[in-house]
């Protein structure tokens, strides 16, 4: 496509200054930006619309090191006596 709709990371180093230039450093054009930004990184870590396992393990395994990080203490003082 043209060089002023490609993304950073599609432009050639060589192609660079020219890119730089077709882009719009207005106040309006840079918010547009961070706004196009935002709304990538929303739809790829946020709103995710596909759910399954993956997600309910991860929230299970997070839950079991809190668990054990929260009862530490208590889970050593008992190891230590069961040695004994």
């Amino acid at each position: 496509g043209p060089l002023s709709e490609r993304r950073l990371m599609d432009v050639r180093l060589g192609e660079l200054p020219t890119w730089l230039a077709t882009c719009d450093f207005s106040l309006q054009g840079l918010l547009g930006g961070v706004q196009k930004a935002w709304s990538s990184y929303y739809d790829k870590y946020i709103n995710v619309k596909r759910g399954g396992p993956a997600g309910i393990s991860m929230l299970l395994a997070g839950y079991c090191l809190l668990s054990y990080g929260w009862n530490y203490q208590h889970i050593s003082k008992i190891s230590f006596l069961v040695s004994v």
